[in-house]
């Protein structure tokens, strides 16, 4: 039986719906990165505790991370474009209560609220793009999906400090009122609806519980391991009305036992639904095809490390250099700008070359740039010695963001590219999280031996240098401007810069491997795939290989 042809936009509509969409994904990334700035000033207005600031982004990340699938599959269901509507509708009046939130119950539970909105909005606008781009033209927007959430990654840190420093930290929410607005309504003008055709109705109940709680458990395991302990719960844990007191068996531990269980249990339940032919939440026939199965292992590996540097410069720039959030968001630009230049620059380059090559230079770019970075990195460094190397580094992500995407979905049916572009975002936030969490201990580790022996180096006693390594290594570096107002404060300062500096050089190694790691599992990607523009959907055969 025939298929509904696919809905394709032409001429200068599809550049327009373009902006709107890409307008409506840079909201959410320019969210995602805006509170770690406006974060200080809401533990002061709101009188946040140390573990309620931790939840206002444990709780976005972890309801973004654990709907995308189930949301990717509903958007093919039932319209790619309504989903993005209700995901930016729900992501707008989520800001608002955040922005209105007057209490840490009230803020963690809208944070969580935009989670949900987030989840709605990523894979649906992917899979838009997918269904009504084609040719060259879907090259250039999936160029500029891809420069929109590196770019807006960059600039978050800016935006988030000037709205803060200039107007007020709700401000840095209060912002996406207009920005939603805006793009409602040139969503609902010029983005055609598409939904999938000649895929199993329904919703897999069963498969929908275990991803979500699956996904969930394993995310929650990854943010919150090294705060409250692996094994043996470090510290006490509460949320809400559930607690968890220190000593016992970790949250953590049961946690990500529950979320593994879940996942291997979801590949077990959907492969006997796919075996009698019924409706399935994640179809698992996508890995067979190469392109697709070996693009989301490169995704995951390349997440490891690619934002890693996001999370310890500002921290070092501010901490140690003395730049205000401000200062560090300008020089956080040359990421963003070196990442849309990219961006302009790889639609074309890969029509020449292909898209697999050009994903290739992007994450030699990537190693480059974070191995200079890990050579410059000092007590002395300026925003002008670090920029080179952040330039070098963004236009990596530039590259290579964009072309991952395309390869990854490159033969994948339109009628499943909303379950395949929540695939392909799910492995990308399970990378992040995996990548923080092991770079994030990779610093904290760094920094409290290397700020202790940079201090014993100074004439300071042991057991002051092992007092003061512990409170710099516990604040993730943040005590250590505050060190010079102590006697001998000098002494103790520029040797926990100094220790900083090395334990940011040992993030940076760390990193780069990721990304290089990431490199060597690129070379299993097809060199050519060939693009199904087809509705209809014929799973792989076993025995089918793509052409290398």
């Amino acid at each position: 039986m025939s298929q509904p042809a696919p809905t394709v936009l032409q001429g200068n509509r599809r550049w327009v719906a373009l902006l709107f969409l890409a307008l409506g994904v840079a909201m959410i990334i320019l969210d995602a990165t805006v509170v770690n700035v406006a974060l200080p000033k809401m533990i002061e207005d709101l009188g946040l505790t140390t573990s309620d600031a931790e939840w206002v982004n444990a709780s976005y990340s972890l309801v973004f991370a654990s709907l995308l699938i189930l949301s990717g599959r509903i958007a093919d269901l039932y319209g790619r474009r309504l989903m993005f509507i209700a995901g930016v509708a729900v992501f707008v009046v989520a800001s608002m209560l955040v922005g209105l939130s007057g209490s840490s119950i009230e803020v963690i539970g809208a944070r969580a609220l935009q989670g949900v909105g987030a989840a709605l909005i990523l894979p649906s606008s992917l899979s838009v793009l997918n269904a009504v781009f084609v040719g060259k033209a879907r090259s250039v927007a999936f160029a500029v999906w891809g420069a929109t959430i590196g770019g807006m990654a960059a600039l978050g840190p800016l935006v988030g400090g000037y709205l803060t420093t200039y107007a007020s930290w709700h401000w840095a929410f209060f912002i996406n009122l207009p920005i939603g607005i805006i793009v409602l309504v040139g969503v609902i003008a010029v983005v055609p609806e598409t939904r999938a055709a000649g895929i199993k109705r329904g919703i897999d109940i069963p498969g929908t519980l275990l991803a979500t709680l699956g996904l969930l458990g394993v995310v929650f395991a990854l943010i919150e391991g090294q705060r409250y302990g692996w094994v043996i719960a470090t510290n006490d844990f509460a949320a809400g009305p559930l607690t968890w007191p220190a000593g016992r068996v970790s949250l953590v531990l049961i946690a990500g036992i529950i979320g593994i269980a879940c996942i291997v249990g979801l590949l077990l339940v959907d492969s006997r639904r796919l075996a009698a032919g019924k409706a399935v939440i994640l179809d698992l026939r996508l890995f067979r095809i190469r392109s697709f199965g070996a693009g989301n292992l490169v995704a995951m590996v390349v997440s490891l490390g690619e934002f890693g540097l996001l999370f310890t410069i500002p921290l070092f720039l501010q901490s140690v250099r003395g730049y205000t959030a401000m200062q560090t968001g300008v020089i956080l630009l040359a990421l963003a700008v070196g990442s849309f230049a990219a961006s302009g620059a790889g639609a074309g380059l890969a029509q020449r070359v292909g898209p697999v090559r050009v994903l290739q230079l992007g994450m030699v770019l990537e190693v480059v740039g974070i191995l200079g970075i890990g050579m410059v990195i000092s007590t002395t460094i300026t925003g002008w010695g670090l920029a080179p190397w952040l330039f070098i580094y963004g236009a990596g992500v530039g590259f290579a963001t964009a072309q991952l995407t395309g390869v990854i979905l490159a033969e994948v049916p339109v009628a499943e590219s909303g379950q395949a572009s929540a695939v392909q975002s799910t492995s990308r936030q399970v990378g992040a999280a995996i990548g923080t969490a092991i770079l994030g201990t990779t610093l904290l580790i760094g920094l409290g031996s290397a700020v202790q022996a940079n201090l014993e180096d100074r004439g300071v006693s042991v057991a002051q240098a092992d007092q003061v390594s512990s409170v710099v290594a516990n604040s993730a570096g943040t005590a250590t401007a505050g060190l010079a107002a102590q006697p001998d404060g000098q002494v103790l300062f520029e040797g926990a810069s100094a220790g900083f500096a090395e334990a940011s050089r040992y993030v940076s190694w760390v990193a780069a491997g990721f990304v290089f790691l990431g490199l060597l599992a690129s070379l299993m990607l097809p060199r050519n795939a060939a693009r199904v523009e087809s509705e209809g959907y014929e799973p792989p055969r076993a025995d089918a290989a793509t052409p290398a």
